[in-house]
């Protein structure tokens, strides 16, 4: 097929716009730490998206959306990108494309799981991490999902990453929070955000990003990504409204909280966004700002110090996501049918999905972090973390 140069030149914004979603996530994280270890959490999204360039380009892409073996991973046909080059071939738009946008989307999944190890992860262990977790977590879950593995053989429905990016961060955000132990003091002092404006600016920038994230991945430049970016922006804008008032029947209404909300809308709307209309993503939103916040108070009664609610809100937000996806699928948007048009077995196909990916990612996370705290160490010493990681890891200060 020839070159399409509208989608062409629409799938370059999107790669761009996810790209941004990754100091995004520095930001939005970096704001809620104590001001010690600012700097770090910005960095370690830096260092996220460096350490996964060069590993998509050497093995991740092939690993990934190789020829599949098994259902299980892709095969090692494009290693350092061998044979993805620039001519559409039987698409529209040119192959090295389609990686560099889906580069961008496993950047960002371990920049999310950074929640995990904040104000206490050694920098040369998450590095180590980053390249373990990236190829054997990340790349086989993609494979399943969009490389022609055994979810998308089952008929799971995924449109951006419900499972892939949401369910697989924040899963893995859980398990590493076990792994590596709470922060020195937790529960004992206050470890209050040291910056909100910095987090709100965070947030918003995700949310732009996530026109990419989300109407990018009708792969073209058409009705189902015009869809895919209206319904984006509804279920963000009732996921802010929906934790905004929740909140508020316990407590003064945070804007902190407000913007979480609008993140748990926007997680919950990314399998479903190519496959609902708006009406759907109203619910969809509402549920996930409620469901993500109760999920955070669980979190904090139970004194687990998942420490920036990447489970709470990618986690606990994607699953809800992937079952409202098998619900409110209608043939009006796209030719996928939900539970609520009669299609028990859509339902059914995301349920698997989702339950056999947040296995997997829970338990390969907890190994491979395991693995890594016992040769290297997974947290620095209590002194330096008591200095902070911006001084006692960078040598720097804001």
């Amino acid at each position: 097929m020839a070159l399409d140069t509208g989608t062409t030149a629409w799938l370059l914004i999107a790669t761009a716009l996810v790209m941004f979603m990754t100091p995004g996530v520095g930001l939005f994280y970096g704001g809620m730490v104590r001001r010690k270890n600012f700097i770090s959490m910005i960095a370690l999204s830096f260092i996220a998206l460096a350490v996964v360039t060069v590993q998509w380009v050497f093995i991740g892409y092939s690993l990934a959306f190789g020829p599949d073996i098994g259902g299980v991973i892709g095969g090692l046909q494009f290693i350092g990108l061998h044979g993805v080059g620039l001519d559409p071939g039987a698409g529209t738009y040119p192959p090295i494309l389609f990686a560099a946008f889906q580069l961008t989307f496993a950047a960002v999944t371990l920049a999310v799981i950074t929640s995990a190890c904040a104000e206490r992860v050694k920098l040369t262990s998450f590095i180590v991490l980053a390249l373990l977790w990236t190829t054997l977590v990340y790349d086989p879950l993609a494979h399943w999902a969009w490389g022609g593995g055994w979810e998308q053989m089952l008929g799971s429905i995924d449109f951006a990453g419900g499972t892939v990016v949401e369910i697989n961060s924040g899963f893995s955000a859980l398990a590493l929070a076990f792994v590596i132990g709470k922060r020195v003091g937790f529960g004992e002092y206050s470890m209050e955000p040291h910056n909100i404006p910095m987090a709100l600016l965070g947030a918003a920038i995700l949310w732009f990003g996530w026109f990419g994230f989300n109407a990018g991945s009708a792969l073209a430049a058409d009705g189902i990504a015009a869809n895919a970016f209206m319904v984006t922006n509804v279920a963000a804008a009732v996921g802010a409204l929906a934790w905004l008032f929740t909140s508020w029947l316990h407590n003064r209404p945070s804007s902190l909280g407000m913007v979480t909300g609008a993140v748990a809308g926007l997680v919950a709307i990314t399998p479903a966004a190519g496959y609902v209309d708006s009406l759907a993503a109203v619910v969809i939103g509402g549920v996930a700002g409620v469901l993500c916040y109760k999920a955070m108070l669980f979190r904090i009664n139970i004194g687990y110090d998942e420490s920036l609610d990447a489970w709470a809100v990618h986690g606990v937000g994607g699953l809800w996501g992937m079952l409202a996806t098998g619900i409110f699928a209608t043939v009006a948007v796209n030719k996928y049918s939900g539970l609520l048009e009669g299609n028990i077995d859509q339902f059914l196909h995301n349920v698997l999905a989702a339950g056999v990916v947040l296995v997997y990612a829970f338990v390969a996370s907890y190994l491979i972090g395991w693995v890594v705290d016992k040769t290297m160490g997974l947290r620095v010493s209590e002194d330096e973390e008591y200095v902070g990681l911006d001084i006692s890891q960078h040598g720097e200060r804001i």
